[in-house]
Order: C-alpha cells, then sequence, then structure tokens
C-alpha cells in the first residue's frame, strides 16, 4: 500500500517516508537543514491537546495513534500515521496546538522538523505543499470513515481493519499491541477487545498472545474486514500513481 522507495539523497538520510521520498531532489534538499533524524518509542506523547506543537514528524515505519478524549476521560482512536503522511498538520491550518492527543503506537524511526520551518516550507508551494494538501484529504477520508466504521460494524470487523491499518505502516506481521491500547483504539474495554480477538485467532487469521498480535493470515483478514478497510486502501493506492 505505501511506497517506500527512495532517491539518493533520501536513501543517505535512511527514511522510508512516502512524503520526503517523492519530493523532487531540488525540493528535498531545501528541506535538509530544517530535518532532524529521531527515534519513536512506543507510548511516546507526541501532543497533547492545547499545549503547543513544537514539531511535525515524518514516520518511516512508527506508526501514530490520534485519540479524541471526552470530559469525562473516555477515549477512542480516530485516526493514524506512518510513513505515508506528516503527524502534527494543524500547523500547516493556522493552529498552534492540537485538538487530541497523538503517541507513538508503534516504535521506529522518523524525521522531525520545527513548527514555524515547516509553515514556511509550505507557504512556499511547489510539490511539497502539493504532498501534504493530498495527504491531508487522506487523513480526513480516514478519520470519517473511522467514524463511520465505529457507529455500524461489530468489534471483530473493526479490530481486523485497524490491524490491517498497522500491517500497512509496519515492517512485520508481528505487532506489540496491548489491551490496553487495543481498547483505546476501538472504543471498547478489555474484555470486548479479547472477545474479539480470540475470534480472528479462531478463524486463523492472526495468533493473539499477551501484548503480541501475529497476522498469519493477511488475505483472510482483509476478506473478514468491512469495506471500511478497503475504501481507505483503494484511495490512497490511487493516490500514489
Amino acid at each position: 500500500m505505501l511506497d517506500s522507495s527512495k532517491n539518493t539523497t533520501q536513501t543517505q538520510l535512511s527514511t522510508k517516508n512516502y512524503i520526503l521520498n517523492n519530493l523532487p531532489k531540488a525540493d528535498f534538499e531545501r528541506l535538509l537543514p530544517d530535518l532532524e533524524a529521531v527515534t519513536l518509542a512506543h507510548g511516546e506523547v507526541l501532543y497533547r491537546p492545547e499545549e503547543p506543537i513544537k514539531y511535525v514528524y515524518f514516520p518511516n515505519d512508527a506508526m501514530c495513534s490520534v485519540v479524541a478524549t471526552t470530559a469525562e476521560g473516555q477515549c477512542a482512536e480516530v485516526g493514524v500515521i506512518g510513513r505515508e503522511g506528516m503527524v502534527g498538520v494543524d500547523v500547516l491550518m493556522g493552529a498552534d496546538s492540537s485538538l487530541n492527543e497523538t503517541f507513538i503506537q508503534l516504535p521506529d524511526g522518523g524525521m522531525r522538523m520545527k513548527a514555524s520551518a515547516i509553515r514556511e516550507q509550505f507557504k512556499a508551494g511547489g510539490a511539497l505543499q502539493d504532498s501534504l494538501l493530498k495527504f491531508i484529504r487522506l487523513l480526513m477520508l480516514q478519520i470519517s470513515q473511522t467514524a463511520l466504521c465505529n457507529r455500524l460494524h461489530t468489534v471483530e470487523e473493526r479490530l481486523s481493519r485497524w490491524l490491517l491499518l498497522c500491517r500497512d505502516r509496519s515492517a512485520t506481521d508481528d505487532l506489540q499491541l496491548t489491551q490496553e491500547f487495543l481498547s483505546i483504539m476501538l472504543g471498547a474495554n478489555r474484555a470486548t477487545v479479547t472477545v474479539a480477538a480470540i475470534a480472528l485467532q479462531g478463524g486463523g487469521y492472526i495468533k493473539y498472545s499477551r501484548g503480541l498480535i501475529t497476522i498469519l493470515d493477511r488475505e483472510g483478514l482483509e476478506h473478514f474486514a468491512c469495506d471500511c478497510y478497503r475504501t481507505v486502501k483503494e484511495e490512497y493506492d490511487r493516490s500514489q500513481k
């Protein structure tokens, strides 16, 4: 789903990020003074609501979860971002802070840039602006489809969709996901998540153990998942042609 091809300059920086890798060489080199390689650790919080956004991030194989929270403390994931995009798009739309919490769900590395620097580069137009606008549109689609999915589909279907989203942004079929994180992602309690995971394991799609899910049958999981996954995936695939 996600293209990880690199040109010579990007290879030297060891980036797998789709947006950075697909910039023309001159555009990418213009960003170099402002880019910094970083490690993104599991559970690391990048943004909290109303706190200033200092940096934006271009993940490699890391995956970030964007989580909405009620006044009572209930929370659910509303979007995921990996190597296909940039984390912190709020700063491109005139905001200095995020409305939601964003943290690292799958660890790896990436590049970061100061919020002030990406604003200036975005205003300059060109290939970077085009790529970021395209990504924002795809992120909006993913968020809207997630809302629809949470309203209409079973926990088993939603878990399948979410595991496929994770796998598309990961370098491995082994996904380190705790019950706590899964319950947040799906907006369900731990017991419900456990029952759903056991059902998928019974179908031969995954292997489920404490803190680890291994995808055994990717094709079968896609067939089992609701259409929400395919809707988003097909649009991502079209955008990269």
